[in-house]
């Protein structure tokens, strides 16, 4: 079985996540899929951002988009209640840490004057590198316990799906999510999708009706493959998900001691916010390396 590496919010160790010149460079560095997070603005257009609200580690104010606007500054403000050019105003390339020992703020580079992405942008990103070995895994934000911040399941669903069918890239992608009531909706509409259902220890109470076998219980609501934290996976959880007919692809992997475990367990991807250590992980125990997507500008500029 190949294994997989999946960069995580682009790289988010080593370039701003969810951007475009962080993704751009992740495909570069060589990833078999780039994760990435999409939220609904209040003029329903598909944004990237891990938050439903606007992240002050992520995302800093410049200036409003007009003199006498009442929602500025933006930062704290639901993303739902925003619209897309408000947030194009926020510079997303530079990390802004709440304490000094951030791990990401210490090993990511910073590109000042970045614009928050939509996912359209993303999708023609993509297609402009010819990246066709690279899958898309989308992971649509959604909380069931704050119907305030998040959108409606089936239309945001049919959105992303929409999206990535009109730029061709609906066959080599993948929805994500930690509600899986998107995951059904999206099995309905387009079965030929990977589905991914995302699960941590913090969330099990968002599904009353897991019982003992979580990946029987996400097979269930319509998911393709499990993607629990890494605490959760055991040598149980693993014959589970075989069971259950799921693969396994575990997040968020960053230390190689810890992906090696992984690996003897049988996971079949790995998230991670350093695809640049599985490179060399992968190097060592003779797997399949992802291939390196041509730049599209000469190296070094």
């Amino acid at each position: 079985m190949r294994v997989e590496i999946h960069g995580h919010r682009g790289a988010r160790g080593l370039w701003p996540e969810n951007t475009l010149p962080g993704l751009g460079r992740t495909m570069e560095l060589g990833v078999d899929a780039l994760e990435l997070d999409v939220a609904l603005t209040a003029d329903r257009r598909l944004v990237l951002t891990h938050d439903l609200t606007v992240s002050a580690v992520t995302s800093a104010d410049t200036r409003p988009l007009s003199a006498d606007d009442p929602c500025f500054p933006y930062v704290g403000k639901p993303i739902n209640t925003l619209e897309l050019a408000q947030l194009r105003m926020l510079d997303v390339g530079v990390r802004l840490p709440r304490h000094p020992n951030d791990p990401f703020a210490l090993t990511q580079k910073p590109i000042p004057d970045t614009r928050m992405p939509t996912l359209g942008a993303v999708l023609g990103l993509v297609n402009a590198y010819a990246a066709d070995s690279v899958r898309l895994h989308v992971e649509l934000k959604s909380d069931p316990t704050r119907p305030e911040l998040s959108a409606d399941p089936r239309l945001f669903a049919n959105l992303v799906l929409d999206e990535l069918d009109r730029h061709g890239r609906l066959g080599n992608a993948a929805i994500l999510s930690f509600d899986w009531r998107i995951l059904s909706h999206a099995a309905a509409s387009a079965p030929g999708t990977w589905r991914f259902a995302l699960i941590e220890l913090d969330t099990l109470h968002w599904h009353d009706d897991l019982g003992d076998d979580i990946p029987a219980a996400a097979a269930a609501a319509g998911a393709t493959t499990l993607s629990p934290e890494h605490a959760m996976v055991d040598e149980h959880l693993m014959r589970q998900c075989e069971r259950a007919g799921l693969d396994v692809a575990v997040w968020t992997v960053n230390d190689v001691a810890l992906a090696a475990r992984m690996l003897d367990l049988g996971v079949s991807g790995v998230v991670t916010d350093y695809p640049d250590r599985m490179r060399e992980l992968w190097l060592e125990r003779g797997l399949d390396l992802p291939r390196q997507v041509r730049p599209l500008r000469p190296v070094g500029v």
